[in-house]
Order: structure tokens, then C-alpha cells, then sequence
């Protein structure tokens, strides 16, 4: 049980039921419950509100997860979490008796929603453009002025720099580009959580950046140098968590998102190229992050310019399929040459005779 789904994934296991309180549930969320292997997830509020057509209910509900939807926030005072409940249809149980009771999704009614929220989603779009326009005016300062970043240990000089956030097949790239980090050895930095993913991936991020809301202990364990996201209202909740770890840090203040924040970090440290993995640049993937607007995106790309390259979708740009034709002709050349070879060394050439001797001289005692 948790309010907020991207803490909740750090403790669910196998066949849980998930509690959560999560309006317009995202693509990343639903992904994470589905890495964890959820039996169901009970969400307080409306997983689809109509604002914009958002896709994690129905990850959830094609792969089989029971989803009932909007229970209300008492569910949290009626359960607790580690006890044993039942779902039954639209409804949760405990020891028998009713704790909560919502809709029952299936993939129709939440196909349904989405197709009305896509209906809806040209005013979405644009109270969206109207908010970026406005924190535009507020945040021009990372066009204008560059970030004022303390002493870092880690070098950007002559190096390229991999910017990893948690987006939309953000593994699946990183995947793609385990080439590119072996050849080039970039700076990388690791957005929150992402951190996990390029561990697993067998890649050790030079750098953590973010609130650490998100990232495991392992991850922060593993050496990187760590940088905690603080806010112009003087606000850096990663601090206290790592104090708590008492792992050394350093606070980087700067308004806009940590991604943002961690491109103009590579940028200003003198990367020569700035490469992004996972980054959020639609109005549907800020929707997804729960943002108003996408002002600090909008500046950030403007000021890197052409030093910043998005590998975003480079997984699905191309993939290798190996043909049964091709492969046949593979072997085929491989036994052909292993033919030639055995044809032309002598000690080779009197073994095919000798055997050549034997199968006639069979064929003749069969006959």
C-alpha cells in the first residue's frame, strides 16, 4: 500500500495486490507493477480521468492484472499493509467482510475512456501549451544564464555524456546501446531511478542526479558521484535521504525537472555531446509525469542546440531479423568450403578415399 506508485514498486512482490492512490495511471507506473509481477491492483482514484488518453490501465488489464478502479482514499484506513485480502469482482475483501468497492476494469470500458479522453484532448493540450508559455517567461533564465553548478569530481572535458531517465522504453534503448557506451565511454548520468536500469544492464552510472526518491540503496551504494536536485525555493528532499545513508552529496539548485536539469549539467560541465536516453519531450509523456507544462524541456533543448542528440525509440528504429533463407545459405557456404579444405590437404583427401573404399565395398557386399 502507498500513495505513490513509484515507491510502492520497491517492496511489492510476486502476487500482491497493489493499493494505490494514483490518478491517470501512467505508462511508467503500470510498467513497474507489471515488472513486479502484481495479482491486481486497487486504485483510491479514477486510474483514467479524461484529461488525456493515458495508456497504463490498459497495460495493466491486456496482461491479465485485475484493476479495480476508484475505491476512495478510506481503503487506506481499512487495510493495512502484509494483510491477507480477497478480490472478488469490483470488490475488496477482508476476513470476509467489505473494505472497498469500485469499477471492475476490463480492456472494452478502459478503451472505451480512452477513446473519450482522446476526444477531449485538444483543450488538454491546449490549458498545457498556455501553462508552458507562461513558466516560459518565469524560467528563462536557463536560456539566458548558465547553471551555477559547484565543483564536480567527475570530468565531462572531451568526453560525450549519456543522460538516462526513466521514459517510455527507456531499457529497450539503453539495451541498443550498450555498443556506443563501450566504444565511447561517455560520462553517464542516471536520472533517479534509472539508476537500477543501468546497473542491470551492466553499465555504472558516473553520476546519480535527482530527488532519489526513486532509487534503490544498491544503486546509490554502487560509487557514482551523487547529486541532489534542490529547488529554487531553497526545497532538496534527496538530502535528507541520503544524510539518512550518510552518503557523501552534493546539492545542484536549478529550476525545471531533474532530466532537464541533468542535460544542462552535462552541457555546462563541457560535454561535447549530450545524448538522452528516456527523456520526456510530448505533451503526453508531461501529462503522464503528472506536469502542467513543458517549459523547462522547451528552454533546455533550445540552449544545447545541436550538441544534444535524442536516442529516444532508437531500439525501434531498426532490428536485425535473421531469414531461414540467409541462414541456409550460411551453412550451405560453411560446407562448401569445409569440402574445398578437405579436397585439397592431402592427409584430408586420403581419409575421404579411404572412406569413399569402404562404402563401395559395402554397397557391393549388399548387392
Amino acid at each position: 500500500m502507498d500513495r505513490r506508485t513509484k515507491d510502492l514498486v520497491h517492496r511489492i512482490h510476486p502476487g500482491n495486490v497493489a493499493v494505490i492512490d494514483h490518478v491517470d495511471l501512467d505508462r511508467i507506473a503500470a510498467e513497474s507493477l507489471l515488472e513486479h509481477g502484481v495479482a491486481a491492483v486497487v486504485n483510491a482514484s479514477r486510474s483514467i480521468s479524461g484529461r488525456y488518453p493515458n495508456l497504463g490501465p490498459l497495460l495493466l488489464v491486456k496482461a491479465g492484472v485485475v484493476v479495480i478502479d476508484d475505491v476512495g482514499p478510506d481503503v487506506f484506513d481499512r487495510v493495512r499493509e502484509g494483510e491477507h485480502v480477497t478480490v472478488e469482482g469490483d470488490t475488496l475483501l477482508l476476513d470476509g467482510e467489505v473494505v472497498a468497492k469500485g469499477t471492475l476494469l476490463d480492456e472494452g470500458s478502459v478503451t472505451q475512456a480512452m477513446d473519450e479522453a482522446r476526444r477531449a484532448l485538444s483543450a488538454t493540450v491546449e490549458t498545457f501549451a498556455e501553462n508552458t508559455l507562461a513558466y516560459v517567461r518565469r524560467e528563462q533564465d536557463l536560456l539566458i544564464d548558465a547553471v551555477r553548478l559547484p565543483e564536480l569530481e567527475t570530468s565531462f572535458k572531451g568526453r560525450y555524456a549519456l543522460v538516462v531517465v526513466r521514459g517510455y522504453h527507456f531499457k529497450d534503448d539503453l539495451h541498443a546501446l550498450r555498443g556506443f557506451v563501450r566504444e565511447m565511454k561517455p560520462v553517464v548520468i542516471a536520472v533517479d531511478g534509472a539508476a537500477d536500469a543501468c546497473i542491470a544492464e551492466g553499465i555504472r552510472p558516473d553520476i546519480i542526479f535527482g530527488d532519489m526518491d526513486s532509487v534503490s540503496t544498491r544503486a546509490l551504494g554502487c560509487g557514482a558521484e551523487l547529486l541532489v536536485h534542490g529547488y529554487t525555493d531553497g526545497a532538496a528532499p534527496g538530502a535528507a535521504v541520503l544524510e539518512a545513508l550518510n552518503l557523501p552529496h552534493t546539492v545542484v539548485t536549478a529550476p525545471g525537472t531533474s532530466e532537464d536539469v541533468a542535460m544542462l549539467l552535462a552541457h555546462e560541465q563541457g560535454a561535447e555531446l549530450v545524448v538522452t536516453v528516456g527523456s520526456h519531450a510530448s505533451a503526453i509523456e508531461m501529462l503522464d509525469k503528472g506536469r502542467k507544462g513543458m517549459a523547462s524541456t522547451f528552454l533546455v533543448r533550445m540552449r544545447l542546440g545541436p550538441n544534444l542528440v535524442d536516442a529516444k525509440g532508437v531500439s525501434q528504429l531498426y532490428r536485425t531479423r535473421v531469414r531461414t533463407r540467409d541462414l541456409m545459405l550460411l551453412v550451405g557456404a560453411a560446407l562448401f568450403s569445409m569440402t574445398i579444405v578437405s579436397l585439397a590437404v592431402p592427409p584430408m583427401r586420403l581419409f575421404w578415399e579411404g572412406v569413399w573404399d569402404q562404402l563401395t565395398q559395402l554397397i557391393r557386399v549388399v548387392l
